[in-house]
């Protein structure tokens, strides 16, 4: 047996039996596999492949260092690694002939398996976007708050929450479809929603919410109807989950903004987020066929 491994499975039960304590032991920075692999101890397979995750760990003198998890049609995530690990899980994964979409990882990690994969595999990496993982350091509601008041979203509001979290999905440029029949088995499902609602009760902004993991929520997505951005509704409704989740025993609240957005990173940053990690997705391009 190798000093260093990885170690692959489909069971998401032996997984977190295994790396559980590893992931744990970093909530904030963890996050994605924290709530993709708690939604899938509870979520019934569809047999149409989008829910059959290949998961890995890599060991280092008994102990785990790092982790992934590989959706057939999402690509590859992976924890941090050195590009020695970097290279080592892109040649094993080509190797056992799996074929990947896209990878995302912090920034570092990213590039390293996009090079690693390009040597390996021959396709080719391609920058898809950058992003920023926020954490709340200390909540700080903004002065002067806008007028109104949050509310939870209830089943009355199905409609609305589709219909939004569906803009939101195009302005992100999430390549999904959210309608009243696809919406359960939609990522958006497993959250709880706020609105922020004028004194008038009418709906202006919403922000999501994913189940407390390890300590850990993650707020996601923060959305405002584009004509009614820049009053303040998307600080407001932010602080409004963000106060609830701390209420509710949270140790860790993160966010993700794009890299390319100034005007979102810097109203995090005022209601008391700090910057703990850059993120990035690369697509892949599957190498052209030898001529002949």
């Amino acid at each position: 047996m190798r000093p260093d491994e990885w170690y692959l499975t489909d069971d998401v039960d032996d997984f977190l039996a295994r790396a559980g304590d590893f992931l744990r032991s970093r909530p904030a920075l963890h996050t994605m596999a924290l709530t993709v692999t708690e939604r899938l101890r509870t979520l019934e397979p569809t047999g149409d492949g989008t829910s059959a995750p290949v998961f890995g760990r890599l060991e280092q003198a008994g102990q785990v260092r790092a982790t992934f998890y590989r959706f057939p049609s999402r690509g590859l995530s992976v924890t941090s690694l050195t590009p020695e690990q970097a290279d080592m899980l892109a040649a094993q994964l080509a190797f056992l002939g799996y074929s990947l979409p896209s990878v995302s990882a912090d920034g570092t990690t990213a590039a390293a398996f996009a090079e690693a994969w390009q040597r390996h595999t021959g396709a080719t990496p391609m920058l898809r976007v950058r992003l920023h993982l926020h954490r709340l350091s200390a909540l700080i509601p903004p002065k002067p708050a806008p007028a109104g008041q949050g509310r939870l979203a209830g089943e009355r509001d199905r409609e609305h929450l589709i219909r939004w979290c569906r803009e939101f999905a195009a302005d992100v440029g999430e390549a999904i479809t959210i309608d009243a029949a696809t919406w359960a088995r939609s990522r958006f499902a497993e959250k709880r929603y706020t609105f922020w609602q004028t004194p008038d009760g009418t709906p202006v902004s919403m922000a999501g919410v994913n189940p407390m993991v390890a300590g850990q929520v993650r707020v996601d997505p923060v959305y405002t109807p584009a004509q009614l951005r820049g009053r303040g509704y998307a600080g407001a409704v932010t602080v409004e989950v963000s106060r609830a989740a701390l209420a509710s025993g949270a140790t860790d609240i993160v966010l993700f903004t794009s890299a390319a957005n100034p005007t979102s990173n810097a109203l995090y940053r005022r209601i008391g987020f700090v910057p703990i990690a850059d993120w990035a997705g690369y697509d892949f391009t599957a190498p052209r066929p030898a001529a002949g």
